[in-house]
């Protein structure tokens, strides 16, 4: 069944601005958030009728999810400061605990057998649902692989609750994937860059259903 819950977008980076341009090329409407709003307002302009654009406040108020495209290190604050307003919310989280290293490539900035998806679960406020989702690829990737015909490509998830996977796979669909759920919080480190299932990671490429095998 096709979900319609609305969707706010945190953080105008490189792939908040993906998925952005990717809902607005499949007709779901959205809204644009940043600490910039005018940045917000400039790109909801150029994406159409689907895209509004706001204030961090009011999109999270409004939206049913809530997609965090904001770093890693950020996303326990803003947890914290926006607990009230995420009760009853979908939170998608396609963060990736890496930061640059000393040879221009990136390394993990938490445990090596830690996962961005299950420390960002223990800070969620009550009856609230968080779904690793959006991060398996590069933003190149999540933008040119988009829609792609005549198999789409596939984008990993996973949640605890699967009361909510209606609602992650449709948003997953609305970006041009097919999606394709892993399990639980405790796989995402799979989906995680450096993961098997990440392009960043023993994956490395965009896949579709047939190309994978004993996910």
């Amino acid at each position: 069944m096709k979900t319609t819950s609305k969707v706010a977008i945190i953080g105008m980076g490189n792939i908040g601005q993906v998925v952005a341009a990717n809902l607005a090329k499949a007709g779901r409407p959205f809204i644009a958030a940043d600490r910039n709003v005018d940045k917000a307002k400039e790109l909801a302009g150029k994406w159409g009728a689907s895209a509004q654009a706001g204030d961090i406040h009011y999109a999270v108020k409004e939206a049913g999810i809530v997609v965090l495209a904001i770093p890693f290190g950020a996303i326990a604050d803003f947890i914290n400061q926006y607990a009230a307003d995420l009760e009853g919310k979908i939170i998608v989280d396609p963060s990736n605990p890496i930061a640059p290293d000393e040879k221009g490539g990136f390394k993990k900035i938490i445990a090596e057998n830690q996962s961005a998806g299950a420390i960002n679960a223990a800070a969620l406020p009550k009856n609230t649902w968080l779904a690793k989702a959006l991060g398996t690829l590069g933003a190149g990737s999540l933008a040119n692989a988009a829609f792609q015909t005549p198999e789409r490509a596939i984008l990993f998830y996973a949640t605890d609750d699967t009361s909510i996977n209606a609602d992650v796979e449709q948003l997953i669909i609305d970006n041009g994937f097919e999606p394709v759920r892993i399990g639980g919080l405790d796989k995402s480190i799979r989906i995680e860059v450096f993961g098997d299932l990440h392009e960043f990671g023993a994956l490395g490429k965009t896949v579709t259903l047939k190309e994978v095998k004993n996910i």
